[in-house]
């Protein structure tokens, strides 16, 4: 996957972006680690879902989250913004492509009655069509659009940090073709790399990326778990805290 060039993209370079592509702030690396800490001293279980990391990311880099249908701009800093997502993976810092989960894209939808065995090629253009009427939506309002990708081991404690430019695919550079689950499978006409899948039954939309090779590497110290009993305690809890009333007016 280190053969794929990415697109240039007239505005990244014009407007001053809050830091460089995958330059995080120097503090960002033990920002976050001291959040997986605090989340995995809390938690019953090592958890890190999206919405969770849309927030933490906004935290560490000093960003607001202002969550988006689109899923696209979750992360807002002046004129950039970024979409966040998390990949589990058993060995985070080998990872070198990723496969990421980008929402759902509906040609019957979208462009009215198309059937899920039409041609291949004219399924999936149609599929890269609606990614990138999402993206140039919001190119019109950011100058700069990332991803930013959390790469998490089961346990938390290995974790993969990078961020890519969020751009258009030009539809006339990929050829599809069906895979025998009969889902479709878009690959780069230059170097023939796989590097999209749509599924037809639920229309979810995956895009085959490469690692950075400036990622960053976070290996954590798995805290004790804190022992439920002595927080309520320290938060001097009692049972007047809650209030349980039944519907029917009683007791």
């Amino acid at each position: 996957m280190s053969d794929i060039k990415p697109p240039r993209l007239r505005t990244v370079d014009k407007v001053k972006s809050p830091f460089s592509l995958n330059q995080f702030p120097h503090d960002f690396g033990f920002k976050l680690g001291k959040e997986i800490v605090y989340l995995l001293a809390t938690k019953s279980t090592p958890d890190l879902a999206g919405p969770e990391w849309e927030q933490i990311f906004a935290s560490c880099i000093g960003a607001a989250w202002r969550p988006s249908n689109v899923g696209l701009d979750d992360v807002i800093s002046g004129v950039c913004a970024w979409g966040a997502k998390t990949v589990k993976n058993p060995h985070p810092h080998q990872a070198k492509i990723i496969r990421l989960i980008s929402g759902r894209s509906s040609p019957a939808y979208s462009y009215g009655q198309m059937e899920l065995d039409a041609d291949p090629q004219e399924m999936g253009n149609s599929v890269l069509s609606i990614w990138n009427a999402r993206v140039e939506s919001l190119r019109v309002k950011f100058s700069h659009l990332r991803t930013v990708v959390l790469i998490k081991s089961t346990d938390l404690t290995e974790l993969t940090v990078f961020e890519f430019e969020t751009v258009l695919y030009p539809v006339d550079q990929y050829f599809w073709s069906r895979n025998k689950r009969g889902n479709l499978e878009g690959f780069d006409k230059t170097t023939a790399l796989h590097r999209f899948t749509w599924q037809p039954h639920g229309s979810q939309f995956t895009i085959i990326e490469p690692v950075s090779q400036d990622c960053l590497l976070i290996k954590l110290k798995s805290p004790p778990k804190l022992d439920k009993d002595s927080v309520l305690k320290a938060l001097n809890y009692d049972d007047s805290w809650v209030t349980v009333i039944r519907r029917n007016g009683g007791i």
